[in-house]
């Protein structure tokens, strides 16, 4: 994938990209299925106490299941079912596989920045509603980063004070940086990125608006590839990118506001 003009991240025109998440997108679009996700996010269950909690049949129950399967962000592992006469019998159990819903989220904001060309605004709108949707079941207020690519991919830190340093891990850091509310540290092997105990940024939050400022980094920041003063504060909103530094050595993260 290139940078292109506008900022947006150009694909080649592959149909099957397009097909590919369409079906992606429809899976995710049905109220029910976000609803089971929500359900089976820090507890694995059974088909039927999916079904009594969602109040519909356990074939339907299964039909969801088998869709959510199919996309990747669930599992089911075989467990032990409730209790009866002759005794407990095995049934399959399914959860959500660790970082779901925030490869779900991550996901959806790379799309948002996919140049999807002329003819493809029912695919577009269909994006919009699923983002809106899952927002919506995740609301929570605290902003999320979640990084892609490299040795922490995937890996999701909330933002829970009003000021976050971001840099590389440092041994040497003070115990109160080495707490995650109060720093981000990522992975010795983002090289191009300023250690923590001098950061490559901070975010900060003014009012009800989040700001990002780069603190003289030698790689320096960009926001959706534009880059940023040293020094200087800057709006970061939902599903911006920001990269820490260029390059392989560098890193790519997602802003998203639950």
């Amino acid at each position: 994938m290139g940078d292109s003009n506008d900022n947006t991240i150009a694909i080649s025109n592959d149909p099957d990209f397009y097909e590919d998440l369409s079906e992606y997108l429809n899976v995710l679009s049905n109220p029910t299925r976000l609803k089971i996700l929500k359900l089976i996010e820090h507890q694995p269950k059974e088909v039927r106490e999916i079904a009594k909690e969602i109040d519909t049949s356990y074939e339907n129950t299964k039909k969801h299941l088998d869709k959510l399967l199919n996309t990747g962000v669930i599992k089911k592992e075989a467990g032990m079912g409730r209790e009866t006469s002759k005794g407990s019998l095995p049934v399959w159990k399914y959860s959500l596989i660790p970082g779901g819903m925030e490869g779900i989220i991550r996901n959806l904001s790379i799309f948002s920045n996919i140049d999807v060309r002329i003819g493809e605004e029912e695919l577009n709108q269909k994006l919009k509603a699923v983002r809106s949707m899952l927002e919506e079941e995740n609301k929570t207020g605290v902003p999320v980063l979640i990084v892609l690519g490299g040795d922490d991919d995937g890996k999701a830190w909330p933002l829970k004070e009003k000021e976050v340093r971001i840099g590389r891990e440092d041994a040497s850091a003070p115990e109160f940086l080495k707490d995650e509310n109060f720093s981000i540290a990522l992975s010795s092997g983002y090289e191009a990125v300023s250690r923590v105990t001098k950061p490559h940024g901070i975010f900060k939050l003014r009012g009800n608006e989040w700001y990002y400022e780069d603190c003289r980094s030698t790689g320096g920041s960009l926001i959706n590839n534009k880059q940023l003063s040293p020094s200087k504060e800057y709006p970061i909103r939902n599903g911006d990118m920001l990269d820490l530094a260029r390059g392989a050595k560098g890193a790519r993260l997602i802003f998203n506001l639950n």
